[in-house]
């Protein structure tokens, strides 16, 4: 099998030809007539961020219902790490077609969920045995953590952190903190869920321990390794190892929500692997599958004790994104981590060289391997250059309240990290002039 980083795909001349490559005005005539379509039958709840309406996609490019080529340095939000429509992907998915596209896995044991649950299984950060339970989503894995720590524990409470986000399923609602507008309008959420502020070291035990939640009620601490819609922001050393230190003293659960900073994203398999911390259960999503939809809680033997009919899942750990699942482990295994660490090194590199030539509007440069947060003077300032970089056919996304997020997909090439950063500083130069 070959996993190089700049590997071809089905589509080579649209992976390897030139991008960004801009045919028409954006939006272009067909995307104009698409975005209508949309716009009158599609739920509001939906947010378009620009005006992108993809045809077909290869590698780190994305092709427009107009023939314009994008440059992907977001990934789907960090959902396709393999790239768009990898070979080794697509054969896999198509193998697994063939053969069985569905039987419900909470009822029948299927051996591609099995062989899906022991990849999983080796590459946990915690010593000693692990069990798997497979969903469809992110926020499902997060609903899964919480049923199974209050479980596990016989507590109610859960803590976790301002910034965060978890998901927007009710209880994974609950432990969200990004922005105020996710959560509004939908009346009471979980009871029992107390935040912190991110990686500020004492705080739980000198506030939530001393006014609001004895620890002896709390199920679990969870915990995005790195933040993701709160700004690509990574914690100060020790920080994670305190919060295992208090989960060890109170016989609390830490849960690492890696949906996003998980499966090699950051130059190791999980983020928290960076910290040396082991958490008592792992949740993954987000690139799992190079953008099938899979999930996956990954807890201690011990945690995962609950019994038949606890939890269960119709569609999670279908068969067709655990065939997707397993040849995404190929790749990142073999080279693609390598390569988000090595390309997440040069990035940090040439952003820090724009950050010198345009110190008052890129405020700090942060991140790890392919995770990387672009901080700006305020959240405009973040939309303009997110537009702007759109325009230029680069597509990035901004993240908390004024940064920008650059989450490429794992497969990226060094020119490819040029281009994109060369992108990026035009964007800000047009930022800084109007």
């Amino acid at each position: 099998m070959n996993a190089e980083p700049a590997s071809p795909t089905a589509s080579g001349d649209l992976a390897h030809g030139p991008a960004p490559h801009l045919v028409t005005a954006l939006p272009g005539p067909k995307a104009r007539e698409w975005l209508a379509r949309d716009a009158a039958v599609t739920s509001p709840s939906m947010a378009r961020v620009y005006p992108l309406v993809p045809e077909r996609a290869a590698g780190m490019v994305i092709e427009d219902v107009d023939g314009n080529r994008f440059l992907d340095f977001n990934a789907g939000i960090a959902v396709n790490s393999t790239g768009h429509c990898h070979p080794h992907v697509v054969a896999a998915i198509e193998r697994q077609a063939h053969d069985l596209l569905h039987y419900c896995s909470s009822d029948f044991s299927l051996p591609v969920y099995v062989e899906t649950c022991e990849r999983l299984a080796a590459t946990a950060p915690m010593h000693g045995g692990v069990r798997v339970f497979l969903g469809n989503s992110g926020t499902e894995a997060v609903e899964g953590a919480i049923k199974l720590a209050r479980y596990a524990t016989g507590r109610p409470n859960v803590i976790a952190f301002l910034g965060a986000f978890h998901g927007r399923s009710l209880g994974s609602l609950s432990l969200t903190a990004s922005k105020s507008h996710y959560r509004g309008g939908f009346g009471t959420m979980l009871a029992g869920v107390h935040h912190a502020p991110y990686g500020e070291l004492g705080y739980v035990q000198r506030v939530i321990f001393k006014h609001l939640s004895s620890p002896e009620d709390v199920a679990a601490i969870i915990v995005e390794p790195i933040q993701g819609e709160g700004g690509y922001v990574v914690p100060p050393a020790g920080w994670l190892a305190e919060l295992r230190k208090i989960c060890d003293e109170h016989g609390i659960l830490l849960i690492a929500d890696e949906v996003q900073s998980g499966v090699g994203r950051t130059g190791r398999m999980w983020a928290i692997d960076h910290d040396g911390v082991e958490p008592d259960v792992l949740l993954a999503g987000k690139g799992l599958a190079s953008g099938l939809p899979l999930s996956a809680v990954i807890a201690r033997h011990d945690v995962m004790s609950w019994g038949p009919g606890k939890h269960g899942s119709t569609f999670g750990g279908n068969p067709v994104a655990c065939a997707a699942a397993l040849a995404t482990l190929d790749l990142v295994e073999e080279s693609l981590m390598a390569n988000a660490a090595s390309i997440g090194k040069r990035l940090l590199a040439l952003l820090a060289e724009v950050q010198s030539r345009h110190p008052a509007q890129v405020r700090d440069v942060r991140g790890r391997g392919l995770m990387i947060g672009v901080e700006l003077p305020n959240h405009d300032e973040a939309v303009a250059v997110e537009q702007s970089c759109f325009r230029r056919g680069l597509l990035v996304l901004t993240a908390g309240e004024s940064s920008l997020r650059l989450a490429p997909p794992l497969v990226i090439s060094r020119d490819q990290a040029d281009t994109a950063m060369a992108i990026l500083e035009g964007a800000l130069d047009e930022a800084s002039s109007g």
